[in-house]
């Protein structure tokens, strides 16, 4: 009997790099998803089957599928600012649709489809929401968040067809392999670099990546189809964060508390500014808004159900930096 493959999308990523390198200590047969652009510094070391894949290109999802039996839909579109908000929508939300679609056409026996916390919403500090928390994201116009919200209704309703598919939600993931950065690694670079001189106080829950890639795979074994699962470990107030990043870096933490209106101005000119440089801004003004909302969740359904492991957050921050400082990205 031939031994059916397993498929990772967005693999060249960070979440998606870290969830690879996790299967394959499994023992797993691993074959992976990257686009004739992507950056592979992810993978490069990784003994796994390439296949060219864009998830928005039906053939070649149908193509990237056959011979495999269980998926991890870890691919999107993230960022909090583009000059081109269509593709958050083509890639996010079409794109997952296509993939699940056919899954579900291929007869995939377990699907686990990534999405974010964004997608359940920012209820503000002290307020541990968990998984039926309602999506509130409309007024921050964050179109990240809203493309996820709307893929996860896509995917429920192909789940509803019968995929056997789990979501899951991961909060602000940091830890090692981050070589974009991400905009939650950013936050670690930019301090340990003293490039962050004030920040907007908020709520907000951190994860490590590694807790996260392992969480797909208990995800995948004990998750109940159709349910969905909040990835998450420390609830935490983002002046701490900064101080404890500061302390493990050896550098002094941002001290200026920036106004909601004044950080709302700043995200506007850092835009405007990225619509000529054509780099992300240092701050989005979907960014200033969902901080100003603040989020604390309830993870306790996937520590419980599936055994998510919680590593300690200075831990992760302290493996985070090292791998920073290996890798170039602290002076």
């Amino acid at each position: 009997m031939i031994k059916l493959k397993t498929l990772v999308t967005g693999a060249t990523g960070f979440i998606g790099s870290n969830v690879v390198r996790e299967l394959i200590k499994d023992g797993e047969e691993i074959r992976i998803t990257l686009r004739k652009n992507s950056d592979t510094r992810n993978i490069n070391d990784l003994d796994v089957e390439k296949v060219y894949c864009d998830i928005r290109n039906r053939e070649s999802v149908k193509n990237a599928l056959k011979g495999c039996d269980t998926l991890y839909h870890v691919a999107a579109y993230f960022a909090h600012w583009s000059p081109n908000t269509q593709l958050f929508y083509d890639i996010n939300v079409e794109g997952t649709k296509t993939l699940l679609e056919e899954a579900l056409s291929q007869g995939f026996e377990k699907v686990v489809y990534t999405s974010t916390s964004n997608t359940i919403g920012s209820h503000g500090a002290g307020n541990y929401v968990t998984e039926e928390a309602e999506f509130n994201g409309w007024k921050a116009k964050d179109h990240y968040a809203i493309s996820k919200y709307l893929a996860e209704i896509e995917a429920k309703k192909i789940c509803e067809k019968g995929l056997p598919m789990v979501i899951v939600n991961p909060t602000l993931v940091i830890g090692v392999g981050d070589s974009k950065p991400t905009p939650s690694g950013a936050l670690i670079v930019d301090i340990a670099n003293g490039d962050m001189p004030g920040y907007i106080e908020g709520a907000i829950n951190v994860i490590d990546v590694e807790d996260v890639a392992r969480g797909h795979i208990l995800a995948a074994k004990k998750g109940r189809s159709g349910e969905r699962y909040l990835f998450g470990n420390n609830n935490i107030y983002v002046g701490e964060f900064f101080n404890l990043i500061a302390e493990i870096t050896g550098v002094k933490p941002p001290k200026l508390k920036i106004p909601y209106r004044l950080a709302i101005f700043l995200g506007y000119l850092f835009q405007l500014g990225s619509r000529i440089t054509k780099k992300p801004p240092t701050v989005s003004v979907s960014q200033v808004r969902l901080g100003k909302m603040g989020e604390h969740f309830d993870c306790s359904k996937a520590i419980d159900e599936l055994g998510l492991p919680q590593t300690p957050i200075k831990h992760t921050i302290e493996k985070a930096v090292d791998w920073y400082r290996e890798n170039g990205y602290i002076k």
